[in-house]
C-alpha cells in the first residue's frame, strides 16, 4: 500500500506506483512517473518529465528533474530517466536534458552521496559509487561500476570508463580509461584499479589481459596512435581488452595521462 504524508504535494497527473512511501513536504510534479516500492524520505522535489523505476531510496532535499542549467535551453519538454534500486542521498540534484533527442539517464544500483550534481544529458551507468560533492558537467558519461571520489569536478563531455576509480578532490578534463585508477588536479592515471577488480571477482587471467592492454598505453612510452596500432595487433583480444580499445577509439577529449 502506498502512503503519502498529508503535507506532501502531488500535482494532478503524477503517477505513483504501488508500495511507495512519500514523506513529509515532498513535491511531485504533474509529469512525474514514480514506479513501485520507492521511498521519498522528506522534502524531496521531483519535477519535469521524470520517470523513476522501482525500489529507490531518495533522501531529504534531493531535487530531481529540474530544467538544465544551459543558456541554449528554450523550455522544451526534455526528460530525466532514473532506474531502479538507487540510493540518492541528501541534496543531490539531477537535471533534465537540454534537448529532446537525448535524455539524462541514471541506471540501476547506484549510490549518489550528498550534494552530488548531475547536469543535463549525463549518462550514468549502473553499480556506480559517486561520493559527496562530486560535480558533473553536462554530457558526461560514467560507465558501469565506476567509483568517483568526493569533491571531484568533471568537465563537460568527459567519459569515464567502466570499473574506473577516480580519487577524491580530482579535476577531470580528459577521458579516463576503463579499469584504471588515478587522482589529482590535473588528473593523472597511476595504475589499474586492481583491488576493485579483484573485489568484483575478476579472474587472474582476466586481470592479466587488462594489465597487458593497459601497459601498451601507459608503460611503453608510446603516444596514443602508436599504442593503438600495437593494441590492434593483439590476436584474439579478450572482451575486456576490446572494451579498453573501443573506449580509446571513441575518446573525444583524449585520454588522461
Amino acid at each position: 500500500m502506498t502512503t503519502i504524508h498529508p503535507t506532501a504535494i502531488i500535482e494532478e497527473g503524477a503517477v505513483i506506483g504501488e508500495n511507495c512511501n512519500v514523506g513529509p513536504y515532498c513535491h511531485l510534479g504533474k509529469n512525474v512517473i514514480l514506479g513501485s516500492d520507492n521511498i521519498l524520505f522528506a522534502n524531496v522535489t521531483i519535477s519535469g518529465h521524470t520517470t523513476i523505476g522501482t525500489g529507490n531510496k531518495i533522501y531529504a532535499y534531493a531535487v530531481l528533474g529540474t530544467e538544465p542549467q544551459d543558456l541554449k535551453f528554450k523550455g522544451e519538454p526534455t526528460h530525466l530517466r532514473i532506474g531502479s534500486n538507487n540510493t540518492i542521498r541528501e541534496f543531490v540534484t539531477i537535471n533534465c536534458s537540454n534537448q529532446m533527442e537525448e535524455d539524462t539517464v541514471v541506471g540501476d544500483n547506484n549510490l549518489l552521496m550528498e550534494y552530488v550534481h548531475i547536469a543535463h544529458n549525463c549518462q550514468i551507468g549502473s553499480g556506480c559509487v559517486i561520493a559527496n560533492v562530486v560535480q558533473c558537467g553536462g554530457h558526461i558519461h560514467i560507465g558501469d561500476f565506476a567509483t568517483v571520489g568526493g569533491l571531484t569536478a568533471i568537465h563537460q563531455f568527459v567519459h569515464i570508463g567502466t570499473y574506473a576509480f577516480v580519487g577524491g578532490a580530482s579535476a577531470v578534463k580528459k577521458d579516463i580509461v576503463p579499469y584504471s585508477r588515478g587522482q589529482g588536479n590535473p588528473y593523472k592515471t597511476v595504475g589499474l584499479n586492481s583491488i576493485g577488480l579483484m573485489r568484483k571477482g575478476f579472474s587472474s587471467q582476466t586481470l592479466a589481459a587488462i594489465k597487458e592492454i593497459y601497459n601498451i598505453f601507459y608503460r611503453q612510452s608510446l603516444n596514443t596512435s602508436q599504442a593503438m596500432e600495437k593494441a590492434l595487433q593483439i590476436s584474439n583480444p579478450t572482451p575486456e581488452q576490446l572494451i579498453f580499445i573501443q573506449f580509446v577509439q571513441n575518446a573525444q577529449r583524449g585520454i588522461s595521462n
